[in-house]
């Protein structure tokens, strides 16, 4: 309890309950800014998952076929629902703490307002009664004093002898009135000092001790609020942990769940050509004397009886390519090794399949609508539906010659394709006939200073071409090269920038030149990279030196 002095006492309280307050309104700020850290903080891990997410196109699907890229995908979804709960604590905070303790703040200002006005009303109201009972007693004082002096003047009245009895007389009550008006103010004094005693003990004892109480009550509920917050700061965490705790589970089971075999099974798969190796490279016999002749016909003389010179046989296999064409190819995808390209016309005819089958259903489902408006007219106008039957219809046809035209690709495709029951037929010509075809359809890399795209010859006229491979080719002129080319794939040859070599054949139409190093080095070379001079009639003229 506090005696007295209660006005310095209720400064002290004022300012103590000022900090109190401020130090809520500090503590709610935080709150605040460390949801808006989350909100921030679950925005950006949401935004990283999304661009780290596979883009809606044809690699999406060629990735999701393997264990590693379903993992990451897993990773990036679980990631995405860990923001989720850095949100539900933002959110928690904002609703459990922040607003809470900002209706809080208000209740609790005009609170302590209340309380010290009442504080300020009471001791202005004891400060105005003591002066009141100051000016009771003064009065007192005052009527004693003017009642003593009118008594001793009634006295020197009444012993004056030449004084008449009528001024005694006055004398006389007038100092009975003065001792009235004393006697009266000395009951008012003693009524209200009496009055006065009860209200300051009321004051010290009853009405202040209730306003620290209730000032009291207030701070320690506030401090209790402080608490009680801070612990729901801690616990509005702890409650996503469960949820925390799956996501990272998830991201544990994805990286688990993956199988490098069966990826790299995926691999082979996905690149394998549908090409069969190259047959035997059979003995070449330095030993036999060379009998060659001037003339055509020792071009087509059967591969036994030639000589091969060294380094003039290798087999012609299917390269490692790395392609350049940004583009996506012709659209019969003869870029590709047969049994990829295979797989893409397949795919695409699916395609076009299902598209089929969609149109198919809209079309049933709008006959069914117009033939009940044609039953019950006041549906709809059975006209009304025409216009887009006719345009489905259009479709359909569009999308049924779209199938017939990579039907049609893909009968060649799986007509040339060697199956596992000719292999035994490989032999003789056919071998040397279908190592140069593989050869020279690995145009894939037709590559030029522009980055444009050749397609390759057909098959079957490489054949044709490229039957007598296995001859050491005459030189039917010379070139210079225009640009660096590196040759990285099988059959091509690396050539520097300002390099002149031998031409000894000339580009058939498919953008590669065949060109000479020396003896041992020679090689295919893209047409654009080089400046060609043939010899006079040098075409056709095969002459072997």
């Amino acid at each position: 309890r506090l005696w007295g002095g209660e006005g310095d006492q209720f400064d002290n309280l004022e300012k103590h309950t000022q900090w109190g307050i401020e130090f809520v309104e500090k503590y709610n700020k935080f709150v605040k800014e460390r949801s808006e850290i989350e909100i921030n903080y679950a925005k950006q891990i949401r935004n990283l998952s999304k661009k780290y997410q596979p883009k809606k196109n044809s690699r999406e699907e060629e990735e999701s076929k393997y264990t590693f890229c379903r993992a990451f995908f897993t990773t990036l979804n679980e990631l995405n629902d860990y923001a989720g709960q850095h949100e539900v604590i933002a959110e928690n905070l904002t609703s459990q703490i922040f607003i809470e303790l900002t209706r809080y703040l208000q209740e609790l200002k005009a609170e302590r307002k209340t309380h010290f006005h009442d504080g300020r009303k009471a001791q202005q109201y004891i400060e105005s009664s003591w002066k009141q009972l100051e000016s009771c007693k003064r009065r007192f004082e005052r009527d004693c004093k003017e009642a003593d002096r009118a008594q001793q003047y009634f006295e020197k009245m009444d012993a004056d002898i030449n004084v008449t009895k009528a001024d005694v007389e006055k004398a006389r009550q007038q100092a009975q009135m003065r001792h009235q008006m004393a006697s009266d103010s000395k009951g008012d004094y003693s009524s209200y000092l009496q009055k006065f005693n009860q209200e300051q003990n009321d004051h010290y004892h009853t009405i202040i001790p209730n306003i620290f109480q209730k000032l009291q009550d207030m701070e320690e509920k506030r401090i209790e609020r402080v608490g009680a917050c801070m612990k729901t700061f801690a616990e509005v965490d702890r409650q996503v942990l469960p949820i925390v705790g799956k996501c990272l589970d998830g991201m544990t089971t994805a990286a688990e769940s993956i199988e490098p075999k069966t990826d790299s099974q995926q691999v082979v798969e996905s690149f394998k050509s549908g090409f069969e190796p190259p047959s035997d490279v059979e003995f070449e016999d330095y030993g036999q004397a060379m009998k060659r002749t001037v003339s055509e016909n020792s071009l087509s003389n059967s591969k036994e009886s030639k000589e091969k010179p060294a380094g003039k046989s290798k087999p012609k296999l299917w390269p490692f390519i790395k392609n350049k064409n940004k583009g996506s190819g012709p659209e019969d995808f003869s870029h590709l090794p047969p049994e990829q390209r295979r797989k893409k016309l397949q795919g695409k005819i699916d395609d076009l399949n299902k598209d089929i089958h969609k149109e198919m259903d809209q079309r049933d489902a709008l006959t069914k609508m117009k033939d009940v408006y044609i039953k019950n007219p006041q549906m709809g106008d059975p006209a009304s539906v025409d216009p887009r039957l006719t345009e489905i219809g259009q479709n359909i046809e569009k999308l049924q010659a779209e199938v017939q035209k990579f039907e049609g690709w893909l009968a060649e495709v799986e007509e040339r394709m060697p199956s596992k029951s000719d292999s035994h037929r490989r032999s003789g010509l056919y071998e040397p006939q279908s190592s140069v075809a593989v050869s020279n359809n690995c145009a894939q890399d037709r590559e030029s200073p522009d980055g444009s795209y050749t397609e390759e010859q057909n098959t079957e006229t490489q054949v044709k071409e490229f039957d007598d491979d296995d001859e050491p080719l005459a030189t039917i002129g010379t070139c210079k090269a225009l640009y660096p080319f590196e040759g990285h794939n099988e059959g091509t040859i690396a050539v520097a920038e300002g390099e002149l070599l031998y031409v000894i054949e000339e580009d058939k139409g498919d953008g590669w030149t065949r060109v000479r190093r020396n003896q041992d080095e020679e090689g295919y070379v893209p047409t654009s990279y080089i400046e060609v001079n043939l010899e006079p009639n040098a075409k056709g003229a095969m002459t072997y030196i």
